[in-house]
């Protein structure tokens, strides 16, 4: 699925070179994982009609679309990993008023929920409170499955490590920082921070599972050096 962002790329994307009139088409990805006999999602898109994200996303979401196509119900998931409380990344854990994944355990950061306020923390973390589990910093899910805490676009902004893959939330949000990491999103929390932690996670990574391009897996430079 893709939203046709009607915004100059270089307003967006500050330093980085677009050809003129270059429109970013912003796709929205999440992830299934089974993983030491669990089935891990990451994140849960946009949500549906009346989610926070419908001010500006193309809602409704595909998820649950998707996870049936592939053989998978919502009572399957035993964890939702989030990697940041931005509503095109966490809207689609509620539908009306209640948890859409109904046995999963749903995985934050804390410095995520130290920060988030307004529609996300009213609409989804509230009805949530009673399945969080909060991390802080790096920690291991399940045997296989690692969580990274990667700040900048948010506070508690993580990713999720399987082996050679990285689903990497926003810490790269668009092709041109996978080339020059230190190429800065308009929207990071923390442009600076961002930049470090762009710039340590495509340096680790063989291959990245990125929110927003247009392919859901990419080689990072770990990858291509070794290829």
């Amino acid at each position: 699925m893709g939203a046709h962002i009607r915004r100059p790329l270089p307003e967006l994307f500050p330093g980085a070179s677009f050809e003129e009139g270059a429109e970013w088409v912003l796709h929205f990805h999440c992830y299934l994982l089974r993983a030491a006999g669990r089935t891990v999602l990451v994140d849960t898109g946009i949500g549906g009609a009346d989610s926070p994200a419908a001010s500006w996303a193309p809602v409704p979401g595909r998820l649950l679309g998707e996870l049936a196509a592939a053989g998978h119900d919502p009572a399957d998931v035993d964890a939702v990993v989030l990697t940041h409380l931005h509503s095109d990344h966490a809207s689609g854990c509620v539908a009306d008023g209640a948890p859409v994944f109904p046995a999963a355990r749903y995985v934050v950061q804390r410095a995520e929920l130290d920060w988030v306020r307004g529609p996300m923390r009213e609409q989804v973390v509230v009805p949530l409170e009673d399945r969080l589990q909060i991390v802080d910093g790096d920690a291991g899910l399940f045997p296989g499955v690692r969580l990274l805490h990667t700040p900048g676009h948010t506070p508690g902004h993580q990713c999720v490590e399987v082996g050679d893959v990285v689903m990497s939330g926003d810490v790269v949000l668009h092709p041109v920082q996978l080339a020059d990491p230190t190429v800065r999103y308009l929207y990071d929390e923390d442009p600076e921070e961002a930049v470090r932690t762009r710039t340590a996670l495509v340096s680790r990574a063989r291959v990245l599972a990125p929110g927003h391009f247009p392919t859901p897996f990419v080689d990072g430079p770990a990858g291509s050096a070794a290829g």
